[in-house]
């Protein structure tokens, strides 16, 4: 009987040993591919607690306007960029047209103005990123009326999902198609997203909002949008782009 227990009691103790394991999951990649209605998108997600964000415009020669400038800035901060991206609309010589905040210093103010374009589609708003590294998205109203100093900010248009709720004048999938990008604020992180191919306003509006659950998010940028993504071994080589935003690792 004691040989008995004690052969049971090592396979007991054997079992413990080669049992499942307990290591932590792995993390989440900060840049995936997703599909929504037919379409490919790609999402890069900022946490505050894991990367660094920056808004980028100007390098020591003037407009930055590539992915490859930017590389070229950073130095050797470029080891560190987890993805970066367009971040908002410009005028012909790249200067912001909206609100631009770098590094707490106001290089372009806020516009309120009225106008034609994506830019001045009622409401639009502002991205910002507060002392802590929290993102929020803001309709420019609201923004205004707050009084807050961000540390990072950029304005753009149109506000495509406000409250949870998609922008009014956005069609449902109209015939404008573009290669889209756009950020939405979720659970204290922001999830930056990039379409694969061209596709309607409404089809990405309803991307952030239902796919990612995104009950706030800002229009950046069409045609011109352009992703970094080292993880995903893509640099893409446009040109003439204006503001950057860029995600490092801490």
């Amino acid at each position: 009987m004691r040989r008995t227990f004690l052969a049971g009691a090592l396979t007991a103790v054997l079992g413990l040993a080669v049992g499942p394991s307990t290591a932590a999951p792995a993390p989440e990649p900060a840049c995936r591919t997703a599909n929504f209605e037919g379409d490919g998108f790609v999402v890069c997600r900022y946490a505050p607690g894991e990367g660094e964000l920056r808004l980028a415009l100007n390098g020591p020669g003037g407009p930055l306007g590539s992915f490859r400038a930017l590389k070229t800035a950073l130095g050797e901060d470029a080891g560190r960029v987890v993805f970066a991206m367009n971040a908002g609309m410009y005028e012909p010589d790249r200067a912001p047209v909206g609100l631009f905040v770098e590094a707490g210093r106001q290089r372009a103010p806020l516009n309120r103005a009225a106008g034609a374009g994506n830019f001045y589609l009622a409401p639009n708003g502002v991205f910002w990123v507060d002392d802590a590294g929290a993102p929020h998205v803001d309709e420019t109203g609201a923004f205004a009326a707050s009084g807050v100093k961000p540390r990072w900010a950029t304005q753009s248009g149109p506000l495509l999902v406000s409250g949870g709720a998609l922008h009014p004048r956005v069609m449902p999938n109209g015939t404008s198609l573009a290669v889209r990008n756009g950020v939405g604020v979720k659970g204290g992180q922001a999830l930056f997203v990039i379409s694969d191919r061209p596709v309607s306003f409404g089809r990405f509006a309803r991307f952030l909002k239902d796919e990612l659950g995104c009950p706030d998010a800002l229009y950046l940028d069409g045609t011109v949008s352009a992703l970094w993504a080292p993880g995903l071994n893509r640099r893409d080589d446009q040109t003439g782009l204006g503001p950057l935003v860029l995600v490092l690792k801490r």
